[in-house]
């Protein structure tokens, strides 16, 4: 091979690959969402930069979970369905926490009772019998006396022994001990209860009724209740199944889908270019070359994170993003919530119908 032929294969070679590299960038560029400065359809209008976005409803797709452990004993909706905000969509078997609730409330009342005993006082019963009590000791008191008196005196004229007279001494001071008792006691019955006492009561009333409220929020949690109006657009729970609030996942996902807006993530380099009011035109392989006429409702005051995948293996994950919500002017076709769209932000001009 002379050197001639050479160099000929040597510049073919190079200039095929050109073309192979010219022809990847032109197809990278059409399918990029960064494009800029490519014509559309409105009248006058060019687009300024694309970003890409995501259909949502009225608002944000919930994700909702447990807020307990345990089987998911029972599912109550189905994928579709509409519901309202407390609407029970879904239960956790909670047998163990009834019980516990039910002897939590035994001991709440217990207590409760014997607080209305303290305050309400001794029954005019016991009063009574407290009276008669102290009634029959000042009549033995009285008799113990006068034979305490009776056996001093004889004791005196030597007429009994001292072991008689002190025998009736102690029997005096017997009686008097149990007309003390039985004083203080129907005073006690009288009286109105120690404020330590009350106290007391009240600490055990509130400590277990405390208990009764901690079982019954533990039962509340045990059921997944929505917490919006919507509907109910993906069920992933199956009854059977055991859920851990360790390692949570979504059991249910609702939506507001009474209207239909696209969130867009503005990537770091076109935040400066977008501003609320601005015409855009939306796309999407789902709309079958059909564009979409929408405008900037809001821009978010805040930087985040990206969430949404191109495909593009030229993207960069790692950059920060701006969101704006996208109102649609044309709401007739309702696009499921989810669906990737491209969005061509214009730089003047507004689009045309």
């Amino acid at each position: 091979m002379t050197a001639r032929s050479r160099w000929v294969i040597g510049g073919s070679a190079i200039f095929l690959v050109i073309l192979i590299v010219a022809f990847l960038g032109s197809t990278r560029n059409k399918s990029s969402v960064q494009a800029r400065g490519i014509p559309s359809d409105a009248a006058g209008a060019t687009v300024a930069f694309a970003s890409p976005g995501r259909v949502e409803g009225a608002s944000e797709t919930t994700q909702v979970g447990a807020a307990a452990d345990g089987i998911l004993k029972a599912v109550y909706v189905k994928e579709d369905q509409f519901v309202r905000r407390g609407t029970l969509l879904g239960e956790i078997a909670c047998d163990d926490l009834q019980a516990s609730l039910q002897t939590a409330m035994a001991e709440a009342d217990g207590a409760r009772q014997t607080r209305t005993r303290l305050l309400r006082g001794a029954r005019d019963e016991e009063k009574k019998i407290a009276i008669e009590k102290t009634a029959a000791a000042r009549a033995t008191f009285e008799e113990a006396k006068s034979r305490m008196e009776m056996q001093r005196a004889l004791f005196q004229r030597e007429q009994v022994s001292r072991a008689t007279y002190e025998q009736a001494v102690r029997d005096l001071g017997v009686a008097d001990a149990n007309l003390q008792a039985a004083v203080r006691t129907e005073e006690l019955l009288a009286a109105p209860p120690l404020e330590e006492d009350k106290a007391r009561a009240d600490a055990e009333v509130q400590a277990a009724e405390g208990r009764v409220r901690t079982a019954q929020e533990r039962i509340g949690k045990c059921a997944i209740v929505s917490p919006i109006d919507g509907t109910v657009l993906r069920v992933y729970a199956r009854r059977g199944e055991s859920f851990s609030t360790v390692t949570p996942r979504p059991l249910f996902s609702l939506a507001d889908t009474s209207s239909r807006h696209i969130k867009a993530e503005i990537d770091e380099r076109d935040v400066d270019k977008v501003s609320v009011g601005q015409s855009v035109v939306i796309q999407a392989d789902a709309l079958d070359g059909k564009r979409l006429n929408g405008s900037v409702a809001r821009i978010s005051a805040m930087m985040g994170r990206k969430s949404i995948s191109t495909g593009d293996p030229s993207d960069k994950s790692d950059r920060d993003i701006l969101e704006a919500v996208i109102d649609l002017k044309d709401t007739t076709q309702q696009l499921p919530i989810g669906l990737r769209v491209t969005v061509q932000f214009l730089s003047n001009g507004s689009p045309k119908k």
